[in-house]
């Protein structure tokens, strides 16, 4: 059994604080690429914090069989298909913003210890992205944020607020539902889960085709996001920069933010 933290973790870990380095120059290439590197390595590592989240807490619940499966190593590769567990959710990030969920662990529900327990193992990943998305929030209060470092790390939190709203609703096939399908009765979810493949689907084509819906989301992610004090303005010049093809639409720059404040 492995208990040794992935090299391939430590590598995702190591490209984002190197976009972090190099967001710190006020130079455009480099301030530009330091944001994409904070985002889309940020947003890999927090795929394999998210599920380890769920690992770690069905360990203490009961289940050891995570461990031997080498849940606990944070390796992405052992959450399910690379494809799925880290391409796609970037993909999804880069065309729109919406943090797909990434890769699962496998628990043995039969060794966890009661349905609270397995509710908090549900809840236990998205609990993860909302408390990054807080404390990379508090850094960028705390501490100056010269170049575009803070319009980077206020993005990425942002997508972490994201990830916890998404992944908290009570749809088969998210931790939401997950949470609650322990309480439910036998009937209910045998329904959850032949909606199980299907539901989040329905979800995605809903927020990307239906206006409505779509403002509705982003504004209750927004409203959690402010009541932690982030900056949606850094959010705005870090999402912008990140797609930088779409930069030259916008006159926003940090230092606006810092005026605005």
């Amino acid at each position: 059994m492995n208990k040794r933290v992935s090299p391939l973790f430590l590598g995702l870990l190591g490209v984002t604080v190197l976009g972090g380095v190099l967001a710190t120059f006020d130079n455009s290439f480099a301030g530009v690429t330091g944001v994409v590197l904070i985002v889309l390595g940020g947003w890999a590592t927090s795929l394999c914090l998210h599920e380890f989240g769920h690992a770690i807490t069905a360990f203490r619940g009961g289940d050891r069989a995570v461990q031997a499966k080498g849940y606990l190593t944070l390796d992405p590769r052992r959450y399910t298909d690379p494809v799925l567990s880290i391409v796609l959710p970037l993909l999804f990030v880069i065309a729109g913003g919406i943090p797909l969920p990434g890769g699962a662990v496998w628990i043995n529900h039969h060794a966890l210890r009661s349905r609270r327990t397995e509710s908090m193992v549900s809840l236990a990943g998205p609990l993860t992205n909302l408390v990054l998305g807080m404390l990379i929030t508090a850094v960028v209060q705390l501490f100056p944020m010269p170049g575009h470092l803070g319009a980077g790390l206020s993005y990425l939190a942002f997508l972490q607020v994201i990830a916890f709203v998404l992944n908290i609703l009570p749809i088969p096939g998210l931790d939401g539902y997950g949470a609650i399908e322990p309480w439910l009765s036998y009937r209910a979810r045998e329904l959850g889960e032949k909606a199980r493949m299907w539901a989040p689907l329905v979800l995605f084509l809903l927020l990307f085709a239906v206006r409505p819906v779509a403002q509705a989301f982003f504004g209750i992610a927004y409203l959690i996001f402010g009541a932690v004090s982030g900056d949606t303005c850094l959010v705005q010049v870090g999402q912008l920069t990140f797609r930088f093809w779409e930069l030259s639409s916008s006159n926003v720059t940090p230092e606006m933010c810092a005026v605005i404040r």
